[in-house]
């Protein structure tokens, strides 16, 4: 049954609420803990027990932190490391050009910097050279370099690191890996075949960050000091949620680590692009994933490549103000060609239909730097993978995204191996191809069927998934505090969302473009603001607005509203149902 009988919502969606066996497991553990009932609702959905939560709600890397050896080629990858910082050898990294690459490149950077050698820093143009190691790069940097450390890609990249003649290459990355792996020297992917898939949610900055556990380790042991490496898991931070890895197990503690890290603004890249973008309070991994990862993107998607990783490895004040300025203008731009793809691509996903296991859309003249966050967009909308292609000429570049439980990268290294694509690879929640365009009807249905049989499409794309009841009196700060110990929220650990019943519009008015502001109680109690974001971009917006004095139940997540000074609760609002 629905939840609160909410069948369909103002926005046409289907309210569900926690299992029974959730909901009872909540019930013991706010016996046995004493912590509120809202944060035991997150707890119990983690199938925690009483014992278990102490760890959980304090994660640390001490005991999280796996043993970089257990992942295969480590020894030979961190020995020729080494090997090329004591010969004074001249070192390569290169990087992909999103947010993961960027960080994954300037953790090995500021390592290497801090250990007195620099190194050079390649990012390929997305559009003139495309994802990854290319064969007349890679050939160019092995004449003037010995070593070329690919990092967050290169595992799929065999003629390209073949090109590299006169120069060892190691591969450090965590995309889904072929039956055979290219000729380097090391491949350190906690997703290759071979491997267990214990660390598959690692993102490449935390195999990286593995890798310079793994050296400091051995420097120890020739009684060397490496580099404080808890001063650099704020990279790793960012581009676990920025490239929206899993928070669980060892990458809940790199973000909670890492956003401590970025509380004490040492890393002069994050605090100039915190400034630029206006963040005010603490960060949390909110701010990751929407703001900051979005403007470290920037550059990759529709400028300079290499902005983000010399943003992020930068000690110098000034370069990082100004990179972080050039940034942000990015963003804009990035957001308006966005929004005139977007509508397009929407439309013709509408004509396609939007019930079947895939979305898709093709079309000339769009720009691939945006085609990857419009993929999300219909994802987001559709609860269903997505694929946004960029054609040109005989080709056509593509984007996608996935939902939880979906492994949209095997579907695309799949359809590649079966011919139907030139290329493509990913994880599980975001691939990329490149389609002849001959192909592309046949490619995008064979691609439908093989994700309807990881039973994508069979869930309502109006299901808003909540954990419980509250009420106005009970949002409180000390409550909000309480669930971010229970944090951090993002890919599969969702931010809790409440329900809260049969409420009053006491005031209901249209703010900004299309963002809807309330004020709302119930009979006789304190009163809450509420914020919707886009809401007249919806039907909920009009909706709410002229529902009058209603009862309502509301739906949303609850976070602090800080003005001057002052924290107060607010409801951010992700949908309404007439009581």
């Amino acid at each position: 049954m629905a939840y609160l009988n909410v069948e369909t919502s103002l926005t046409g969606r289907r309210w569900v609420g926690p299992a029974q066996d959730v909901e009872r497991r909540a019930e013991a553990l706010a016996q046995s803990t004493r912590l509120p009932p809202a944060v035991c609702a997150v707890l119990a959905r983690n199938k925690l027990d009483a014992a278990e939560v102490p760890g959980f709600l304090a994660p640390s890397l001490r005991d999280l932190l796996p043993d970089p050896m257990v992942l295969r080629d480590m020894e030979p990858a961190a020995e020729r490391l080494l090997q090329a910082l004591q010969a004074r050898e001249k070192i390569a990294v290169f990087a992909d050009y999103d947010v993961d690459g960027g960080a994954s490149a300037a953790l090995l950077l500021v390592w290497l910097r801090q250990m007195g050698h620099d190194a050079t820093l390649y990012v390929p143009d997305r559009i003139d050279e495309g994802y990854g190691p290319n064969e007349a790069a890679m050939e160019a940097l092995a004449q003037d370099h010995k070593l070329i450390v690919c990092v967050d890609c290169g595992t799929l990249s065999h003629a390209p690191i073949a090109a590299a003649k006169g120069a060892d290459v190691v591969v450090v990355d965590h995309h889904l890996g072929g039956e055979t792996l290219p000729p380097a020297l090391a491949v350190v992917n906690p997703n290759r075949q071979d491997e267990s898939g214990d660390l598959g949610h690692l993102c490449a900055a935390g195999v990286v960050f593995l890798l310079l556990v793994e050296m400091n380790r051995r420097l120890r042991g020739r009684e060397i000091k490496g580099p404080d490496l808890m001063a650099m898991v704020d990279l790793v931070a960012l581009a676990t949620v920025a490239d929206v890895a899993p928070l669980i197990g060892v990458n809940r503690a790199f973000v909670r680590q890492g956003l401590r890290a970025m509380s004490q603004r040492k890393r002069p890249g994050l605090v100039a692009l915190s400034d630029v973008a206006r963040v005010d309070t603490a960060l949390k991994s909110y701010h990751l994933g929407f703001v900051l990862g979005p403007r470290v993107n920037a550059g990759g998607r529709i400028g300079a490549a290499d902005l983000g990783a010399r943003l992020l490895s930068t000690t110098d004040p000034i370069e990082a103000t100004r990179i972080a300025a050039q940034l942000d203008q990015l963003n804009e731009d990035r957001r308006a060609i966005e929004a005139a793809v977007r509508e397009e691509a929407l439309a013709q996903a509408e004509y396609r239909g939007l019930d079947g296991p895939l979305v898709w859309a093709a079309a000339e003249n769009w720009h691939p730097g945006v085609i990857g966050i419009v993929a999300a967009r219909l994802k987001e909308a559709t609860n269903r993978p997505a694929v946004v292609i960029a054609l040109d000429g005989n080709e056509g570049k593509g984007s996608g995204r996935s939902i939880g439980g979906v492994d949209l990268g095997a579907a695309i290294q799949r359809l590649a191996s079966e011919g139907l694509l030139l290329k493509g690879g990913g994880h599980r929640m975001a691939a990329g191809l490149t389609v002849a365009r001959d192909q592309l009807e046949a490619a995008m249905e064979r691609l439908g069927e093989l994700l309807a049989r990881q039973g994508a499409g069979s869930g309502g794309a109006g299901d808003l998934r909540l954990d419980g009841l509250l009420m106005p009196g009970g949002a409180t700060v000390d409550l909000i505090e309480s669930l971010e110990s229970a944090g951090p929220f993002g890919q599969a650990a969702p931010a809790p969302r409440f329900a809260f019943p049969a409420m009053t519009i006491h005031d209901a008015r249209r703010v900004g473009a299309n963002h809807l502001k309330i004020r709302f109680g119930d009979l006789g109690g304190p009163n809450l603001e509420g914020i919707a974001f886009g809401a007249y971009d919806t039907a909920l917006g009009p909706a709410v607005e002229g529902a009058g004095r209603a009862k309502m139940h509301l739906a949303g997540r609850i976070d602090l509203n800080s003005y001057g000074g002052r924290n107060s609760v607010q409801l951010r609002l992700d949908d309404a149902a007439l009581a």
